[in-house]
């Protein structure tokens, strides 16, 4: 049976910290290319997969935001979740869960792009019955990166930390979501997704990564910001 993922969940509260000298006082979302925020970018081309309504999970800043995609004629639902204090990735997510109106919810990182083909992702993620599935993005030679590890039925088996490696798959910071049993584990307020919920329960087998080896970028880093405007000039064709 195929079934596509409606709703999502971006990840917008982070600071930018190590892109301050190249995009001071905005939230990391909110960096300018080509005249116009990164996370817009990320919003239209997550709609035209399918994605009807976003979540936006906010805190620094965000009435820059929302100030901004409050200015547009929008083809998509769009809400904030205001974090007033830093909650982590996963307590970020766990806040926005809570005002999701669908079961299986699709999450993405404000500041990074992976260009995946939602139907395939949701249907995996369904068909698997995967507590929390991740789009994997094959890589050679980085060191940026941890590693994922998969067995033949595409479930994770390791996280490996970041260090040198010839090859291999990353966590390209998407991820459909089961929001009733991720909610039901009756998580921290405050947690990192990655490591306190990846790295921890890894060994249930709940997890599970599909490969995709479409276009990839994370602007966390001033050489990939400068990298994403010349990229983006040709948005459509990546």
């Amino acid at each position: 049976m195929q079934m596509q993922i409606r709703e999502a969940i971006v990840l917008a509260g982070g600071l930018g910290t190590r892109l301050r000298e190249a995009v001071p006082d905005l939230p990391k979302c909110m960096a300018p290319v080509n005249g116009k925020p990164f996370l817009y970018y990320l919003l239209n081309y997550f709609h035209k997969q399918g994605i009807e309504r976003f979540l936006l999970s906010v805190g620094y800043k965000h009435e820059l935001v929302s100030g901004y995609f409050n200015s547009l004629s929008l083809p998509f639902d769009l809400a904030y979740v205001i974090e007033k204090e830093p909650l982590g990735t996963g307590g970020g997510i766990q806040l926005a869960l809570k005002e999701s109106n669908d079961n299986n919810v699709l999450v993405l990182n404000g500041d990074t792009f992976f260009k995946i083909d939602l139907a395939s992702f949701s249907n995996f993620h369904l068909n698997t019955n995967a507590e929390c599935s991740l789009a994997l993005k094959p890589m050679q030679h980085f060191d940026r990166y941890g590693l994922v590890e998969t067995t033949g039925d595409h479930k994770i088996s390791s996280f490996r930390e970041k260090r040198p490696y010839d090859q291999g798959s990353i966590n390209g910071g998407v991820y459909a979501i089961n929001k009733t049993r991720f909610l039901n584990r009756l998580l921290p307020v405050k947690f990192s997704l990655e490591k306190d919920y990846f790295e921890k329960v890894v060994e249930e087998g709940c997890l599970y990564g599909q490969e995709q080896d479409g276009y990839f970028i994370d602007i966390g880093i001033p050489a990939d910001y400068q990298r994403v405007q010349e990229d983006f000039l040709s948005f459509d064709q990546l």
